[in-house]
């Protein structure tokens, strides 16, 4: 009896990690922050599906758009901007830094140590080019000097002198292998750190630093927003795994059709293109192109080889401003984006 009034509560733990589970979900696709009111509004959604509001939101999100905060609101919700204040209190004592602060930290550590690293270098050759040229006039009156019989002397003690230089010039050059090698894994590391583990594509923290890095005589410049069409469909119906390969499938298209320009996964099912050199018109002409190459291809589960139809991505293209700041330039893709989806999917909308 004992056994089974302690399975109950296990039960019911489960049942609330799974709603639980929903709810992260939930705040993710709706890029919102783990904020009470947030949470409160989620659980609302998906703790009762039947309710009217869970059907208001299913309206609204089963056209693959994220629910604005008119939306939120004209619902009974909240929208809290920034982290949740409640969290920003107790981190310190609490969590601990944050994922991001961590990644943050790491790659400034990674930068700060190669900046070290490339000054000690500078400094190993330095040391290894005046040691060599000693080496070479030391050589030349040690040369002189056994010419003196009177001095065998001194010329011991030189002798003896340039084999230590000698010496110190092998190590210096292992030094200096050494330190090319530590260089060359501190370069990986940060190429690491921009890059996205699932799909291989550079990162949004790859995207913003060449945003800002972005040559003025290079341009013009246009961002294009894209994001798959009904990917939730993929998910649900044939697992995240098979999400995952077809996410990584698209990117990989996406960046093989619109190389040179930088193509990164910017998150979740959505990818981010910065066009360097081309007008509005031809990026948009680009992306249709590479829209047309993946609505042409006829994915797979590769476990029950079930079809899983014909996917497609969506896209907003804008022409990027001078001295525009990328939030400004991204919100305006965005926005495009949307209005792809509105219009029926599987299109480009440009402005």
């Amino acid at each position: 009896m004992r056994d089974v009034q302690a399975a109950k509560p296990m039960a019911g733990s489960l049942q609330d990690a799974s709603l639980f589970q929903r709810i992260g979900r939930f705040l993710d696709e709706q890029k919102l922050s783990p904020d009470p009111a947030h949470y409160a509004f989620a659980f609302a959604v998906l703790s009762a599906p039947d309710s009217e509001l869970a059907k208001a939101v299913r309206e609204h999100t089963d056209l693959d758009l994220r629910l604005t905060r008119q939306d939120i609101e004209r619902l009974g919700g909240r929208v809290v901007e920034g982290p949740p204040p409640a969290l920003a209190r107790s981190a310190a004592d609490t969590a601990g830094p944050s994922l991001a602060d961590r990644t943050d930290s790491a790659i400034a550590l990674v930068i700060e140590t190669q900046q070290q690293v490339d000054g000690f270098a500078q400094i190993v050759r330095t040391i290894q080019a005046e040691t060599e040229d000693f080496g070479h006039d030391l050589a030349k009156s040690a040369a002189a000097l056994t010419q003196l019989a009177e001095l065998d002397e001194i010329t011991r003690i030189t002798s003896s002198m340039i084999a230590r230089i000698h010496d110190s010039e092998v190590r210096l050059a292992l030094a200096t292998a050494e330190t090319d090698a530590l260089r060359s894994k501190l370069a990986e590391a940060r190429d690491t750190a921009r890059r996205d583990v699932l799909t291989g594509l550079p990162n949004r923290r790859a995207f913003e630093e060449a945003y800002a890095a972005r040559d003025a005589k290079a341009g013009p410049y246009c961002l294009a927003v894209c994001d798959i069409d009904r990917f939730k469909r993929v998910n649900d119906i044939h697992g995240h795994s098979v999400g995952d390969r077809v996410l990584t499938a698209i990117g990989q298209a996406m960046a093989a059709e619109c190389a040179p320009h930088l193509v990164v996964r910017h998150g979740g099912e959505e990818f981010a293109v910065l066009l360097a050199g081309l007008s509005l018109s031809d990026a948009a002409a680009l992306l249709d192109s590479v829209r047309a190459v993946v609505a042409a291809k006829r994915f797979r589960n590769r476990e029950t080889d079930t079809p899983l139809g014909t996917i497609t991505f969506s896209a907003g293209v804008t022409a990027i401003h001078a001295a525009e700041p990328a939030e400004a330039a991204f919100l305006r893709a965005d926005r495009l984006l949307y209005a792809a989806k509105e219009h029926g999917r599987d299109q480009i909308c440009a402005g």
